[in-house]
């Protein structure tokens, strides 16, 4: 009376079947070595372009100091 009565739970579940001839393609791919790998590159900037910005930052510090 004073409890929930339980109720059945419901699960969304879909079955993965099993397919023969995708885990034979997946053999291979392992034997032969390929593999699936994200393609993250760090980006990476000339040192030209760092020794300009460099420049621009120290040529601005010594103009607001007043020295140039």
């Amino acid at each position: 009376m004073f409890m929930k009565k339980p109720r059945h739970r419901i699960f969304d579940y879909t079955p993965r079947h099993y397919k023969p001839e995708y885990d034979k393609t997946e053999r291979t791919k392992r034997r032969l070595g390929f593999s699936r790998q994200r393609k993250y590159r760090s980006r990476q900037r000339s040192p030209i372009i760092l020794l300009v910005i460099v420049a621009i930052i120290i040529y601005l510090i010594l103009k607001l100091s007043g020295s140039v």
